[in-house]
């Protein structure tokens, strides 16, 4: 019987030393507890434990049973009475055993484990492993942070619940898990506040540091990752919990402000190779950006942040970590940067952003990113947001800010609806210049000029893809549609007049002869079209077409016929806005003319 066999092993080691104890007494003790454990002698082994006599075998030997203990467990129902037996041996084992040996064998264990158990075995031995911790004298920084480093790097490999569903079903325990693993580290918290209060001059920065890791693997994963916004029918939504617990956790070992300010340059470590080094900085890049969304959107630890910095320069301080944000994929992360972005903006009065800042990198290349998500984003809503945020941007620049973002704009976008959008922008700055609305001299005179040789003009003459180019050129002729019919050529404000005989050369005469050129073009694909179709008999045929370089879905004669057709008529409406355009200007060279005649 395995009880039988244990009490022979404990007699026999009663009565040794503890510095006589063998590898063969340790392997006997191991094998015979776990027999016990699977065969259902649960209570028969706690009272093994529990008697006074057998403290020296248990301090040396105990930690072997923490495997075949973390299997028996999972093995029993809740409610069964054997599960409760091996509990109390857990936290028998978590009081009497060598605090060094235990820790490395909860470690193993939590190591070891996968899958669906993950969470399960963590919250299990969270308890004994900080009762390990709390008793150990040398490198206790070191083991916490072991212990952290070792739970998230478990965490991580788990799917973050983002609905409402998923977090409330909460499968695999992350966000009890998550919130576990912050209580267990409290107590180590409270040891940094208590000696940094003690003195000021606190120099065991370890586990301070070890802390810290921990903080922003959390913001990495899940904060990052997870959905933040309050939700209906959840009291308690255990994430938003988590951050709040991360950001105390930060301001208690006073590390926020610096966070959020200063991004901790210079205490990375260093790294012999560079793709190490690389990943570092990225994970502190997302682990900041995660960081400064939660305080300026979602408003967690605003209460310790200092309210004496300007608007302008919080926006400074974030477009770092909105670049961040913008450059990712995932919907979690590109929805986080625009909420960051438009956060910052609506802190400002519009007009009020100074045209320097455009000088910082980050001022330009976030539009960029912007334009990005605007065109390329497969999800809807974030494509609509991004497009309403780009508008914020250009609001809140002084009128030399904007004329430097549409140049750029303009020159960096590669996308005729953006290049389009930007164009009505323009034309919607010169009409506030020339209603007297404001005093501005960057889109009037010389200025504007210069800003109409980028719009006023076709990229590839007459041979540029009118269809892919038509929300730019449409743009184009109802800007200059509104300069001949705003702008008398005796007062000449816009300089448009000045530059007519340029605006015909680049732009009106090569965009007639591209119109006759793919006109005739398209009508001849659409004769072809129909002379195929009576040859092939039927209206069915699926067949292939290529329009403004792009392959078509495969699609039937008549589906082709209808694409070629929206192509024509997309043709006659740009050449009707362009004669109407010729029509205007000739009007009031005329009347000039018979002014001065």
């Amino acid at each position: 019987m395995a009880v039988d066999e244990l009490q022979a092993i404990i007699q026999r080691c009663q009565i040794l030393e503890e510095a006589d104890f063998k590898g063969e007494d340790f392997n006997l003790f191991q094998v015979a507890g776990q027999k016990c454990l699977e065969d259902g002698y649960a209570a028969q082994l706690l009272e093994v434990i529990q008697n006074e006599k057998n403290k020296v075998i248990i301090k040396n030997m105990g930690w072997n049973l923490i495997s075949p203990l973390v299997r028996c467990i999972f093995m029993y129902k809740l409610e069964d009475e054997k599960r409760e037996h091996c509990l109390k041996i857990l936290d028998q084992l978590a009081q009497l055993c060598n605090p060094k040996e235990l820790f490395l064998g909860l470690l193993e264990q939590i190591e070891q484990t996968s899958g669906e158990q993950v969470c399960q075995t963590v919250i299990l031995l969270l308890q004994p492993l900080q009762t390990v911790l709390l008793k150990l004298q040398n490198k206790k920084a070191y083991s916490v942070g072991l212990s952290l480093a070792m739970i998230m790097n478990q965490l991580t490999a788990l799917p973050v619940p983002y609905t409402k569903q998923q977090i409330q079903e909460d499968k695999l325990g992350l966000c009890q898990c998550c919130n576990a693993v912050v209580d267990f580290a409290k107590p180590f918290v409270n040891e940094v506040v208590k000696n940094t209060e003690k003195s000021s001059e606190y120099n065991d920065m370890e586990l301070k540091e070890e802390l810290l890791k921990f903080c922003m693997k959390s913001l990495k994963y899940p904060l990052l990752t997870a959905q933040l916004e309050q939700l209906e029918g959840i009291e308690e939504h255990p994430f938003r919990r988590f951050a709040t617990e991360i950001i105390d956790i930060l301001w208690d070992i006073r590390e926020l402000i610096p966070l959020v300010f200063l991004h901790r340059k210079g205490k990375s470590p260093h790294w012999e190779n560079q793709e190490f080094a690389d990943v570092e900085r990225k994970n502190s890049a997302d682990s900041l950006a995660c960081l400064s969304y939660l305080m300026f959107v979602q408003h967690f630890g605003i209460d310790y942040f200092p309210v004496v910095f300007s608007p302008s320069y919080l926006l400074q301080c974030n477009m770092t970590h909105i670049e961040v944000l913008l450059k990712r994929t995932e919907e979690s992360m590109l929805s986080k940067g625009l909420d960051l972005f438009e956060s910052c903006l609506l802190r400002m009065e519009d007009n009020s952003l100074l045209h320097q800042y455009l000088e910082f990198r980050d001022f330009i290349d976030v539009p960029q990113d912007l334009v990005k998500v605007m065109t390329l984003c497969p999800i809807e809503h974030l494509r609509k947001k991004s497009l309403n945020i780009l508008q914020l941007f250009i609001g809140k620049f002084d009128a030399e800010g904007k004329y430097t973002l549409f140049r750029c704009l303009l020159k960096t976008s590669n996308h005729a609806g953006v290049e389009g959008y930007i164009i009505k922008n323009i034309k919607d700055q010169i009409h506030l210049s020339l209603t007297k609305a404001r005093d501005n001299i960057w889109f009037t005179g010389h200025h504007l000029i210069s800003l109409l040789d980028l719009v006023l003009l076709l990229p590839e003459g007459a041979e540029t893809d009118l269809l892919q180019n038509s929300d730019r050129i449409m743009a184009s002729l109802n800007l200059l549609r509104y300069l001949v019919i705003k702008d008398c050529e005796s007062d000449n404000q816009t300089g448009v007049w000045t530059t007519l005989a340029k605006i015909e050369q680049n732009f009106l005469k090569p965009l007639h002869v591209g119109l006759n050129m793919s006109k005739a073009h398209y009508e001849a694909e659409i004769k072809n079209k129909k002379e195929n179709r009576r040859e092939a008999h039927s209206s069915n045929t699926v067949c292939s077409l290529t329009v403004s370089g792009e392959k078509m879905p495969a699609m039937t004669t008549d589906m082709q016929l209808q694409v070629l057709h929206s192509a024509l008529f997309t043709f006659d409406l740009i050449e009707s806005v362009l004669a109407r355009v010729e029509e205007l200007i000739e009007v009031k060279i005329k009347a000039v003319m018979d002014e001065n005649s």
